[in-house]
């Protein structure tokens, strides 16, 4: 599986400083474009400690490395065809949640991936605030 791409160059550990990204992943046999987005991060629940009642969190890596959208479509066709012939460029890195879905719906808009049949994009998906842009 080839890795991420990002300003032309592999991309293979998150940073600490950015939340997560902006992505295109296109179909190298017809040139089918995906536009999403994607957390470096998840938060997992532990149970509180003995004696306590306050649950704890726990900061991990997402599974963004081996990540291909989340269209039903492309992953049958990433099933079908093989994860080597799908290219994976991140757009943008983002600090924040409001910054992701923000540059997800820009691009999308901007690409009319709705109404253009070369996107696997099937929903336009985002609520953005000006916090945090």
């Amino acid at each position: 599986m080839k890795p991420w791409q990002y300003m032309n160059k592999d991309y293979t550990e998150a940073n600490d400083a950015y939340q997560g990204f902006v992505y295109e992943i296109v179909n190298t046999t017809n040139n089918r474009v995906y536009i999403g987005q994607k957390n470096f991060w998840r938060t997992i629940k532990l149970p509180p400690l003995k004696g306590k009642t306050r649950r704890r969190y726990k900061r991990t890596q997402s599974d963004w490395q081996q990540y291909f959208g989340s269209s039903t479509e492309l992953q049958k066709d990433v099933e079908s065809l093989g994860p080597d012939h799908f290219h994976r460029r991140i757009l943008y890195m983002c600090a924040n949640k409001n910054q992701m879905n923000y540059f997800e719906a820009k691009e999308q808009f901007a690409r009319d991936v709705l109404i253009n049949s070369n996107y696997y994009n099937g929903i336009i998906n985002c609520r953005v605030s000006a916090r945090g842009l």
